[in-house]
């Protein structure tokens, strides 16, 4: 989930110089280099496409997750953008808005996009931008052992934990003396993680990260009442010892090693927790703070450059992809998500009684997208500068009007993102 944050520049988003093809070879751009399972799946339906028609020919370039962002911005100042790429749903509008990115059409290809989970759709403005094959989902893991040592009750979807429930959870943990942090929330990872992992919560609690009527304006919602709830529960955390100020480099296996006893993390992990756990693992829904159980959505999707100079071959790839086959394999190799309910039955433990349908459940039902604003890249910088304060020691409302200050000053600068 971790994503660079950049905010762009406005530029034009067609005339100039093109790129991205060559005659009708198409360059394709991912961010999957560290990650040889989703980029198989990707090599092979460049090759599978390649290989049924003769008009185009897609070839790959892979790039570091880690500097991937940086390397679109770089590429789209200079107008050399690929014309196909990948892009991290939370960045949509930013990269619609700073044009680097042509909207598409995929009506005709084999899955409508109606089908999809509507975190892995991306539009900016009315417009289709991108799609993607998948998406996660957070959790709460847990072992039901442990929980009904302590007498804990196992929430479920139609009766998630109360903030009550949770807080007196984390409680009883604590007092067991079995646990230094009985909580593990991931406290030690940066970037995209803080506002995947936590603004959530915060809406649960009925705050936002910005005003989304209009877009306008931080102040009043980011440092508002419900908001500083959210803050000063978060730092309690830390100062009631049920959770690390800064967590270690593996929270996951630090769970499974029993060092926590719930562990707010994501999908990707299920698999392996069951391998290791069997049937003690329970996977749990979000809490519910007031306002709702909530998550994060949205994952990583395929849209084209602005600068492509061979749209409708790359518009051609485009729909080529959307396969149900194809949304099996994603989920198959990287342990996501499938983005349709007619790939999640084929994907085992993700079909309709699966051991792992629930967690599609909440990315159906729960999930919340960050903002769509092409200010989300300077916003979620902002929320993560201000959270990490907070359970620094700052005082929360300090540290939010700050940053619901620096978000307005960004939004006054450019404009509130208008063109």
């Amino acid at each position: 989930m971790a994503a660079t944050a950049l905010v762009a520049g406005c530029a034009t988003g067609n005339g100039g110089s093109t790129s991205g093809a060559s005659g009708n070879t198409l360059t394709l751009w991912t961010h999957n280099a560290g990650n040889s399972a989703e980029l198989d799946v990707v090599k092979k339906i460049i090759k599978e496409f390649n290989g049924s028609q003769s008009k185009y020919k897609v070839k790959v370039q892979a790039l570091p997750q880690s500097d991937y962002n940086n390397s679109v911005v770089a590429a789209a100042s200079a107008r050399k953008l690929p014309c196909l790429l990948d892009v991290d749903g939370p960045n949509v509008a930013n990269w619609a808005w700073g044009g680097y990115l042509s909207p598409i059409e995929v009506s005709g290809s084999q899955v409508p996009l109606s089908d999809q989970l509507a975190s892995t759709v991306g539009r900016y403005k009315g417009k289709l931008y991108s799609f993607g094959f998948y998406d996660v989902a957070l959790t709460f893991f847990a072992r039901k052992s442990v929980l009904n040592k302590y007498g804990i009750r196992i929430p479920t979807m139609d009766r998630p934990w109360t903030k009550n429930e949770f807080d007196s959870a984390l409680a009883k943990l604590k007092k067991s003396g079995k646990f230094q942090y009985p909580l593990e929330m991931g406290t030690g990872g940066s970037g995209e993680w803080w506002p995947y992992a936590y603004s959530p919560q915060l809406g649960s609690f009925g705050g936002d990260l910005i005003n989304r009527d209009g877009y306008k304006t931080a102040s009043g919602t980011l440092d508002g009442k419900n908001s500083l709830e959210w803050a000063m529960w978060f730092r309690s955390l830390v100062t009631n010892g049920y959770m690390a100020k800064k967590s270690g480099a593996d929270p996951n296996k630090d769970f499974l090693a029993g060092k926590s006893a719930i562990q707010w993390d994501g999908s990707w992990n299920a698999a392996k927790n069951a391998d290791k756990l069997g049937n003690d693992l329970v996977i749990i829904p979000p809490v519910d703070f007031g306002h709702g159980p909530k998550i994060g959505g949205a994952s990583w999707q395929w849209a084209m450059s602005s600068t492509c100079s061979n749209k409708a071959g790359a518009q051609a790839w485009l729909k080529f992809s959307r396969q149900t086959r194809y949304f099996v394999d994603y989920a198959k190799a990287t342990g996501t998500l499938p983005g349709t309910e007619a790939a999640a039955q084929q994907v085992d433990g993700y079909q309709s009684g699966g051991k792992f349908n629930e967690l599609v459940q909440f990315a159906r039902k729960y999930a919340a997208v960050r903002p769509v604003t092409p200010a989300y890249p300077y916003i979620s910088t902002e929320f993560q500068k201000a959270a990490q304060d907070v359970l620094a020691g700052a005082d929360p409302r300090n540290a939010l009007s700050q940053a619901a200050k620096d978000i307005d000053n960004n939004l006054k600068t450019n404009n509130y993102y208008s063109g």
